[in-house]
């Protein structure tokens, strides 16, 4: 176990037989992954129109700051990536990084929400701000910030030599154009989460003003919102076409087999991408996927179950990677119709779960233990271990169904919906034997993940399971999924209370009240809120030793590969 910058890294590699070793660079970046045959997956997806998921459901974060984030960053201060020695500058790109992945549907970064949407979407195009692996904002097509005083006026200057696939010049008025398109798009997620932005102007040729209604001290962090990716100003194909000014640059896309791009020669980061080129190869099976990687069809696999990356660890040429995040699996029951507007039935159900053992056998260990609240453990300023929802008690549970109007005679009959990635069919068979052992009767919907988000199908069932991706501040969850009229309100909860507390989280600059503010939004979410959360789950990845300069991040679809390198031959 390594820890760096806060952030625990589980490395597991083997060493070859006598015919050869390759050796693991360890530095928060690792050595991986091979290729070169071109892949044939053994399962390909047949693309289902969808609108939205989580980030991940919503719809892909990583690990959180203790304090705010910075308010300015000066010309002088570098990226957080290493400056690009001269070697690496000059060297000639090489290899084709294959990444499997679920099928894509959406393409227009507005409408983006699953790892492989957002992860397409990440290297066809730039984000003013980005995210690092530790959760700080960094520079990506702005190069420098500030912010006044008062917390109301941020001016950020934009990077030079930036041009568009077409060959057209990028300026501040691709920036403006986009985020209006963002906060005035009815409908859009991103609508409520900029809902809060007065004004963007272009101040300059290079530069860009964003006026606020209300301080925002996550505002930095909104801007790096996985679909704040930038357009051309006046794009009106973007749901159907590629043009960018980010790393690759798409050269084929076959909806039900892969989508093929090769380095961006004009891209303005100096000596990036180090790549020729990145496959984005579409898998509906995971396990086929992972054997994908075994017979060297494929390089890289960064969302399985946790069966399927123990199975991987002692692999030969294969290097699995494991880091704590703050995603999780939801569960939840809409509270704004039977049976979940009965606040006996979601107790009810709270009181059956036990979410130690879900831990253990979902889970395997791997992550931490869930208490009902997206506010976990990573972020260590504003979890309240303090805080925790009812210990199991079946037969409290069954008292409590009863007084509900449910026995043996009328048992609580529910549909639990579920994607099928990840560990979700494994978390929804758990809970169906628990559940029945206070008489509530599970029939499980399993969907392939495309399938169960497309079109807001998910928002719309009584009870269902979303996986949210990490993100790296918690506000992002309050704001789009928990408070009145959320966008993602999939539970439609609705508390006065609640929504007074979030609010002042998100506004004030005073960091005790954003501690004590968040303390009490824990307490009503174990107390009374219609979602359960038996654990924070950690990231997988498994690649081959054919790169270097690999970065596994906690939301797998804003894992950046501009500085991957192809060491094999």
């Amino acid at each position: 176990m390594i820890s760096l910058l806060g952030t625990s890294f589980r490395i597991h590699t083997k060493r070859l037989p006598a015919t050869g070793t390759f050796v693991l660079l360890l530095a928060l970046i690792l050595a991986a992954c091979g290729g070169g045959e071109e892949a044939t997956p053994t399962s390909q997806a047949t693309p289902v129109p969808q609108t939205e998921v989580a980030e991940e459901a919503p719809p892909t974060t990583e690990v959180t700051e203790e304090t705010p984030p910075p308010t300015e960053v000066s010309e002088e201060t570098p990226p957080p990536e290493e400056t690009p020695t001269e070697e690496v500058m000059t060297m000639e790109r090489t290899g084709t990084l294959r990444v499997a992945m679920q099928p894509i549907v959406n393409i227009d970064p507005i409408a983006i929400s699953s790892d492989s949407e957002v992860l397409v979407a990440n290297h066809v195009y730039d984000y003013l701000v980005d995210i690092d692996p530790q959760s700080n904002p960094a520079p990506r097509l702005a190069t420098s910030w500030e912010s006044s005083e008062d917390g109301l006026t941020w001016v950020f200057t934009l990077a030079e030599g930036v041009t568009w696939h077409d060959g057209s010049e990028f300026s501040a008025e691709d920036v403006v154009w986009t985020f209006d398109r963002l906060r005035n798009t009815e409908g859009a997620p991103t609508a409520d989460l900029y809902a809060n932005v007065a004004s963007v102007e272009a101040t300059g040729d290079l530069e860009v003003t964003f006026t606020l209604q209300e301080p925002n001290p996550f505002f930095l962090y909104d801007l790096s919102d996985n679909h704040a990716l930038v357009l051309k100003a006046g794009t009106e194909d973007a749901d159907t076409n590629f043009n960018g000014t980010g790393p690759f640059v798409v050269t084929n896309y076959t909806p039900e087999d892969r989508i093929v791009m090769e380095a961006n020669a004009n891209y303005f980061v100096e000596g990036q991408p180090h790549l020729a080129g990145l496959e984005i190869i579409f898998f509906n099976d995971e396990a086929a996927a992972v054997e994908a990687l075994r017979g060297g069809q494929i390089d890289l696999v960064m969302r399985m179950s946790t069966a399927l990356f123990t199975s991987l660890q002692g692999e030969p040429g294969i290097v699995t990677i494991d880091i704590p995040t703050n995603g999780f699996d939801l569960i939840r029951l809409r509270s704004d119709r039977p049976p979940g507007n009965d606040p006996q039935v979601i107790q009810a159900l709270k009181l059956a779960t036990d979410r130690e053992a879900i831990l253990n056998v979902v889970q395997q260990g791997y992550g931490a233990l869930g208490n009902d609240s997206p506010i976990g453990p990573l972020y260590e300023a504003y979890h309240d271990p303090s805080v925790q929802p009812p210990a199991r008690d079946v037969e409290a549970a069954r008292a409590l169904l009863a007084e509900a109007g449910y026995d043996d005679s009328n048992p609580l009959q529910l549909t639990l919906h579920t994607p099928d990635t990840g560990g979700r069919p494994d978390l929804a068979a758990v809970l169906q034997d628990q559940w029945a052992e206070a008489g509530v009767e599970v029939e499980i919907s399993v969907e392939p993940e495309s399938v169960y988000y497309a079109d807001d199908g998910w928002l719309e069932v009584d009870l269902g399971i979303t996986g949210w991706g990490s993100r790296p501040y918690p506000q992002f969850y309050l704001d789009v999924m928990l408070v009145t009229g959320a966008q993602w309100n999939e539970s439609h909860f609705s508390d006065e209370e609640f929504d007074q507390l979030a609010a002042t989280a998100g506004t004030t600059l005073d960091e005790q009240e954003r501690v004590e503010a968040y303390a009490e939004i824990q307490r009503i979410l174990a107390e009374r809120g219609p979602i359960i959360i038996p654990y924070y789950f950690a990231q997988f990845g498994a690649i081959s030793d054919q790169f270097e300069g690999f970065e596994l991040k906690a939301f797998a679809g804003r894992t950046d590969f501009r500085n991957v390198t192809y060491t094999g031959s």
